[in-house]
């Protein structure tokens, strides 16, 4: 953490008190990664609501984002932070005020809230904050907060609902978030930095998804998507049903120690070998992970798929705000990772019902094999597209050649956007 030792004091405290605040957040929200589907399944649904309900918080992110990436650009990433915590904090209280079906999908939207405010903010402050020389090591370090979150809040999500039943599981969520509502109160929001607006200038949201810098990843996360939203809603229902001594609080605690470990190395390898090869291996990772699921039998594939999504997790998203960084300003990056980042919400929220009704047909074992399939043309999409031709895509998609669409190999910033 070298990079570190090169800020003043001030940064370095802003840093720390924001990646404790992340650190919260995630582990509040992955509290119900392994029970929410238990939860809903206990109150009467089956496999096509569960998905429905689960799938609705992707809802509450596309609504939402659009409007968030352009507040963080025009008013400070810290607002959107606030936000974005608030909700994390109130939401699970509708799930303890409710067992309608119904009102769930209202809370669930609502809380979908959450995910887009506080992800938008949250990368595009550190972005603004890490020089582009160490960007990858610095937004590496700083994106650990998802998976340490993700393998504090599952395990302590699991053990409350099986020692002391879903009311004390809301409660515990909902002071997760609060917490990290306190430490965001502290940040120091950096001073917006604007740029003159010209007629030309106010791109709606399709001019700018246009663009092939951002159509592409775009594409590419919302692909990968359905392999998330496959694995977080129907992984501790697949294992239930399949009877395996597994835990599904345990699969996202093993996924999120493979992510953080992963993420260690990765952003700082990233800024000398580029961003492209472990986009690959992250997408390539999500792909084996899924047929991994598809031909589980026994404890130690699952054990296997858990460290394989959880390494796929740990390159790829931080790798592709990593990329997006580096082909935005900064008073154009909250809207650009909102539309980026949306392609996932919308691939979380095709996927819950989509898969769901898969897998009321042929059962959550072959689900994942079609999962698998979708998945796999993300990485095909990327290999292909992800430059200016395809001899460019897949030199850079393979780690042997720059970004073509960075702002650092650009002499001349083109009118793109």
């Amino acid at each position: 953490m070298k990079a570190f030792n090169t800020f003043d004091a001030e940064l370095r405290s802003n840093l720390l008190v924001l990646f404790t605040a992340g650190l919260l957040f995630w582990s509040s929200l992955s509290s119900l990664l392994p029970t929410l589907p238990l939860y809903i399944d206990h109150v009467g649904a089956n496999n096509q609501e569960i998905g429905i309900v689960m799938g609705s918080f992707a809802i509450g992110l596309l609504l939402s984002r659009p409007m968030l990436g352009r507040l963080a650009d025009e008013r400070g990433r810290k607002i959107v932070l606030l936000i974005g915590t608030i909700v994390a904090a109130i939401a699970p209280f509708g799930y303890l005020a409710t067992q309608s079906l119904g009102l769930l999908i209202l809370v669930r939207i609502f809380h979908g809230i959450s995910v887009a405010a506080f992800t938008t903010g949250y990368s595009a402050l550190i972005a603004d904050l890490a020089p582009a020389e160490t960007r990858g090591e610095i937004i590496g370090y700083m994106s650990l907060t998802t998976p340490l979150g993700l393998a504090i809040g599952p395990a302590l999500g699991g053990y409350l609902e099986a020692t002391s039943g879903y009311g004390i599981l809301f409660l515990l969520s909902a002071e997760l978030g609060f917490c990290a509502l306190l430490g965001i109160v502290q940040v120091n929001n950096p001073p917006v930095q604007t740029q003159e607006q010209t007629q030309g200038e106010n791109h709606n949201f399709w001019q700018t998804l246009s663009s092939p810098q951002v159509r592409v990843p775009t594409i590419v996360m919302l692909l990968v998507g359905l392999s998330v939203g496959a694995v977080h809603t129907f992984v501790s229902l697949f294992l239930k049903s399949t009877e395996v001594d597994f835990n599904g609080g345990l699969f996202f605690t093993v996924a999120a120690i493979s992510s953080f470990s992963i993420r260690v190395f990765a952003g700082k390898a990233s800024d000398r070998l580029g961003r492209g090869l472990f986009i690959t291996f992250g997408i390539f990772c999500y792909v084996l992970g899924l047929i991994l699921l598809w031909q589980a039998h026994s404890a130690i594939v699952f054990l296997l798929a858990a460290i394989v999504e959880g390494a796929g997790g740990g390159t790829l998203i931080s790798m592709m705000i990593t990329m997006m960084a580096d082909r935005s300003l900064p008073q154009e990056r909250g809207k650009i990772f909102a539309i980026c980042i949306a392609g996932l919400d919308l691939g979380i929220a095709i996927a819950a019902p989509l898969l769901g009704t898969i897998a009321e047909l042929v059962g959550y074992r072959d689900m994942f094999g079609y999962g698998a399939v979708m998945t796999s043309l993300a990485l095909v999409i990327f290999l292909t597209q992800s430059s200016k031709n395809l001899s460019n895509s897949l030199r850079f998609a393979l780690g042997r050649a720059p970004d073509a669409y960075s702002l650092n190999n650009l002499k001349v910033r083109s009118e793109e956007f």
